[in-house]
Formats: structure tokens, C-alpha cells, sequence
């Protein structure tokens, strides 16, 4: 079982990918921050689960193309819908492929990052992951929700969104008006203390909501609650 991480301690990143060019520029980046600090290194997606199941980091880095194991099966067995205890995953890759995207979500990632985003964004995909929350680069986002909202008439079109994340079930319990404020700020790609400023509430507020909308959605992460947004109408400025 994972022990969450005193208040107060780094968060523990596993790095794996396997350019050791890549590993090495990460891993000087996030140890240069007060709050991250690198715990184990892995060159393919055998050794990744490895040395994740044996150290059980707060954040694991996947690349996706990695030798014996890939990043995405990596992530099935690390944060998967069958693990008993999913670990916080973040793919992190050079290819913008839609079907790298979906499959990673729906292989249990809680972000999704391309690596030409840049060492701030990477930062904050870690910070994002160890809080419980997702991370995805913001073209990705774009194209990813309007993949799961346009017409399906193109094959290619549909061939995406077949293997998208599984769209929430609709709320048992209808949402409240703060409760879809909240989720049409998520659905733009507001951070939680972004939606605490704009909203004028506490912090706590904002996760007790969003925690509530989870349950009511039965969405796994912020992207499934973001999906659900888009396709009901709630994910244009305004709305």
C-alpha cells in the first residue's frame, strides 16, 4: 500500500525513459527544485515497473516508447483500473499521437505531457499529479476534447474516439450550481487555485467540490470531468 508523503517532504519521481540524455536533463531540473527530488532512474518499461513497485514514488515519468516494456503498458500495470493500488502516472513523450493520448488516459495517467512543453510545465505536472490532480499539455487538451465532442463522420474521427476514455456515466445526483461552476472552469483548463481566485473561494472549497463532482460523475480524474463538461454543453467560455 503507498504511504502518502509527510507534509513538508519532497515529492519522490521516478524517471524513466531510455535516452540518458533525457533521464539526465530531468532529473537536473526537478532536483533543482525545493520540492521534487528524483528517487530512481529507469532506461526501459521492465525496470520502471520494477523499481516503481519496489520504491512506490509519489509521481512516476513515463516515456512511451521504451525498449522490453512501453510507456503505456508501463502505465496499465502501475495505475491501471485493475491495480489495487494506483500509483500517480505521467506520460511524457516527444510523439502528439491521438492514440498515445487515449491510451494513456485510459491506462490510468493522470497527466500527459509532451517534452517540448518545457522544464516549468514539467515542474508543475509533477506538483499537479502528488496534489491528485491531472496535468495535460494544453494543444493535447484542445484536440482531445474536440475529439470527444465533434461529429463522428470521418473514419479517422471515429477511430479516435472509439478509443478515448469512457465517457461518465450521467449524475445519479444532479450537480449543483457551484458544483458546474467549478467543472466549466476544470472543462478550460483552470488550475484549482485559479478556480479559487476567480470563483472568491477557499482552496478546500474547490477540492470539496471537485470531489463531489467525482463521485456524482463517476469520473476517475480532471480529464473525464472536463469530457463530461465538453459534451454537455459546459466547455466554451460563457457557458
Amino acid at each position: 500500500m503507498t504511504v502518502p508523503t509527510p507534509p513538508g517532504a519532497p515529492i519522490r519521481v521516478l524517471i524513466a525513459d531510455d535516452q540518458e540524455m533525457v533521464r539526465t536533463g530531468f532529473r537536473f531540473f526537478l532536483n533543482a527544485q525545493p520540492d521534487i527530488t528524483v528517487v530512481a532512474e529507469a532506461a526501459d518499461g521492465e525496470e520502471a515497473v520494477a523499481l516503481a513497485r519496489r520504491e512506490r514514488p509519489d509521481v512516476c515519468l513515463l516515456d512511451i516508447r521504451m525498449p522490453k516494456l512501453d510507456g503505456l503498458e508501463a502505465t496499465r500495470l502501475l495505475a491501471g483500473p485493475e491495480v489495487a493500488d494506483p500509483m500517480r502516472v505521467v506520460v511524457v513523450t516527444t510523439f502528439d499521437l491521438d492514440e498515445y493520448v487515449y491510451g494513456a488516459l485510459r491506462g490510468g495517467a493522470c497527466g500527459f505531457l509532451l517534452k517540448d512543453s518545457g522544464p516549468t510545465l514539467l515542474a508543475e505536472a509533477v506538483r499537479a499529479a502528488a496534489a491528485g490532480d491531472s496535468l495535460v499539455s494544453p494543444s493535447v487538451t484542445v484536440r482531445l476534447l474536440k475529439h470527444l465532442t465533434a461529429p463522428q463522420a470521418a473514419t479517422a474521427a471515429s477511430q479516435a474516439v472509439s478509443a478515448a476514455p469512457a465517457k461518465p456515466a450521467p449524475p445519479a445526483e444532479p450537480l449543483t450550481d457551484r458544483e458546474l461552476d467549478v467543472v466549466r472552469l476544470v472543462a478550460l483548463g483552470r488550475t484549482n487555485a485559479e478556480i479559487a481566485a476567480e470563483l472568491y473561494v477557499s482552496l478546500s472549497t474547490v477540492k470539496t467540490h471537485l470531489s463531489s463532482v467525482q463521485l456524482k460523475l463517476s469520473a476517475r480524474n480532471r480529464v473525464e470531468i472536463a469530457a463530461w463538461a465538453w459534451q454537455h454543453g459546459y466547455g466554451q467560455p460563457g457557458a
